[in-house]
């Protein structure tokens, strides 16, 4: 069989509770953390790994989301609002006090935490759609606070320039460093979650997700792990908040806005609800696909339209290709990218027979 899941056995308490059990699974992640980890960053351009970048912080935020939607079954539409407290928490942190990035991402994720703690809070007496619309609410005080306090966004356009952090003196400026660098935030973000949703937290967050009044009657207490998941969710959003500033050397309230939010929304329910590979899946597919249809449209667009006419058009059938592909994917595939790889492994798992 594809898997060799014959003769496997577990001997240990350890082994089974291993994140992957299986050999083929183990070399299977191995192949792939030396590929886009040693392999990557000298074969790929400046450009390509720019575009890796952006994925990378796209997956830690997916992954902070998927744990509150996808885990907890509570629905948000403020991830880009928590990016922005952890930008810019990092952002003044760094530029005021001159702290190192060791401290200033931790801290900006501590405080996305608190301020996701507080709108957490309505999530006792509402969830659904009443729920989405507080979440909401709280995007647009946020965005509203960063523009009006001063102190807060610098008062010039509300932006805050950072320069690139430094390890041991040496400034990362190359894409392939700062690859690196965002590499190390994400590997420990996919570990954090995969051992998170298998811990009693993440058991107590799928089961108020499946049937939260069930799981109050066996002694969850609901209140408390919901805001237990509003707080993990928004300090993901923040470390990725303020790794993308340091990223792109300022942090901006342009970058964080409910286009941001609803992005971070579609990445989750693309990619697969409760699922890590879904993040990851989710994260890369909505990050890419506008990049790869104006790849698209600039190359084949001319065919069938003049090109004085493309360049105007460009921007808005880019949107419309993207809101269709996203929708033609939901229907052919609701539970997401996720699910699809799982169709796939169980195919060739009983390959080459059909059952």
């Amino acid at each position: 069989m594809f898997h060799r899941e014959a003769g496997v056995f577990k001997t240990s308490y350890a082994a089974d509770l291993a994140l992957y059990p299986l050999p083929m699974a183990k070399w299977s992640v191995a192949a792939f953390a030396g590929l886009f980890i040693a392999v990557a960053p000298l074969t790929f351009g400046a450009y390509y790994l720019s575009l890796l970048n952006l994925c990378l912080v796209a997956i830690i935020g997916a992954l902070g989301l998927n744990i509150l939607v996808g885990y907890t079954g509570q629905i948000s539409i403020g991830q880009g609002a928590f990016m922005s407290v952890g930008a810019y928490t990092a952002a003044n942190l760094m530029v005021r006090l001159g702290l190192p990035f060791w401290l200033t991402i931790p801290a900006g994720g501590l405080m996305a935490a608190a301020i996701g703690t507080l709108v957490g809070i309505p999530s006792l007496r509402i969830k659904g759609i009443y729920l989405a619309i507080a979440t909401l609410a709280a995007q647009l005080i946020i965005e509203w606070t960063i523009n009006h306090v001063h102190w807060i966004s610098g008062g010039i356009q509300s932006s805050i320039e950072i320069p690139r952090p430094s390890i041991f003196g040496v400034r990362l400026t190359s894409e392939s460093s700062i690859y690196l660098f965002l590499m190390f935030f994400v590997v420990l973000a996919i570990v954090g979650t995969q051992n998170l949703v298998r811990s009693r937290i993440g058991r107590a967050f799928i089961a108020i997700r499946d049937q939260d009044i069930a799981a109050e009657i066996i002694g969850i207490n609901i209140f408390r792990y919901k805001l237990y998941a509003f707080a993990i969710s928004s300090f993901y959003a923040g470390v990725a908040g303020a790794l993308e500033s340091y990223y792109l050397g300022i942090a901006n309230y342009e970058q964080f806005q409910l286009d941001v939010s609803i992005d971070y929304l579609a990445m989750v329910i693309i990619g697969g609800l409760g699922s890590v590979l879904g993040s990851i899946c989710g994260a890369v597919f909505v990050t890419l696909l506008p990049i790869m249809t104006r790849w698209g449209l600039e190359s084949f667009g001319g065919l069938f339209i003049s090109q004085g006419n493309l360049d105007n058009i460009i921007p808005n059938l880019r949107l419309v290709i993207f809101g269709g592909l996203i929708i033609l994917f939901l229907i052919v595939e609701p539970d997401g990218l996720a699910r699809l790889w799982r169709n796939i492994r169980n195919y060739f798992r009983v390959w080459p027979f059909s059952y």
